[in-house]
């Protein structure tokens, strides 16, 4: 596999980010601009509220998002490495689409776990135009999204996911059809796996040992039992009763190691087809895994 080191060639942060027209857009930005050692204009990305108001200016400036707010501690994702994800499903439908990227609200998307930014929503929406469904477990969550989505004056349906067990059964409903589901997993298998990962994080900025993680996060989204591998694994199993009604399922895969068990996984399915998706944001590498039940014959992008 091919280990990218720029962002997809459609996303608008491909050259960084430019603070000017950011700032013109949102000038609430400007108190948290800094100038780093080869005096760029920059932010501290260490600072929890400076890390939120710049993806308030990202997504008014980029996408359209006139209001934008979370919750006090959950997860503030970065916008230019959650957008490739979208870009790169794109890519991915027009597979079956005689190559040509399927836009508009006839492409239905299903976003598992879409937190209280709706940050998939709302970039895809922006970008493509598709219709998205979110679904989440946590009801403070929802509701976060539903503020957004409403003051917005955006049509995204969400539900609640009410058995912690379930991933995709009681929210796809007997009548769905979706053409892509995306997800981004809890990555840590427990509690004390996630506070780990957070120290990493903080010296990797620097900043020594800290309890706070400057793009935040609840529980249910850093961890869960038996961590991503678990997740995605549970995902397979049940999207073999929801064969007919995706054309694709997708999630995140954030390590590595855990291709070669997802791809026995895959096979004991038996799946028509699965992909591995590398993307890259700087430094940073990431990746999906993408399956489908349909054969190649009849993967002819439907937009009823």
């Amino acid at each position: 596999m091919i280990t990218k080191t720029k962002l997809h060639p459609r996303n608008q942060h491909l050259e960084g980010y430019d603070f000017g027209r950011l700032v013109a857009d949102l000038p609430e930005l400007e108190v948290f601009t800094t100038s780093n050692p080869v005096g760029q204009v920059t932010i501290d990305f260490k600072n929890p509220l400076a890390v939120r108001m710049l993806n308030r200016a990202l997504l008014k400036t980029h996408y359209n998002i006139d209001f934008w707010d979370i919750p006090a501690d959950y997860l503030c994702p970065p916008i230019p490495g959650r957008v490739d994800y979208i870009h790169y499903l794109a890519d991915l439908l027009a597979r079956s689409n005689n190559q040509e990227i399927p836009r508009g609200r006839r492409v239905k998307a299903l976003d598992i776990g879409t937190g209280a930014s709706l940050v998939y929503p709302l970039t895809g929406q922006s970008e493509y135009g598709w219709h998205f469904t979110g679904v989440d477990i946590d009801p403070i969550a929802l509701n976060s999204a539903r503020q957004i989505s409403t003051l917005n004056k955006l049509d995204i349906d969400l539900r609640q996911q009410d058995n912690p067990e379930n991933i995709l059964r009681g929210v796809i409903k007997p009548h769905d059809a979706f053409h892509i589901t995306l997800c981004n997993p809890p990555f840590h298998a427990s509690p004390e796996q996630a506070s780990r990962g957070t120290q990493r994080k903080w010296r990797n900025l620097g900043e020594g040992h800290s309890k706070e993680l400057n793009f935040g996060g609840q529980n249910a989204e850093l961890w869960c039992p038996g961590g991503e591998i678990r997740f995605i694994a549970r995902m397979v199993e049940q999207s073999r009763e929801f064969s007919q009604q995706c054309l694709w399922f997708t999630s995140l895969v954030s390590k590595r190691d855990n291709l070669q068990p997802l791809h026995r996984i895959l096979k004991r399915a038996k799946v028509a087809d699965f992909h591995v998706v590398e993307m890259a944001q700087g430094q940073k590498t990431s990746r999906f895994v993408a399956w489908t039940y349909i054969k190649k014959s009849q993967r002819h992008l439907k937009l009823d």
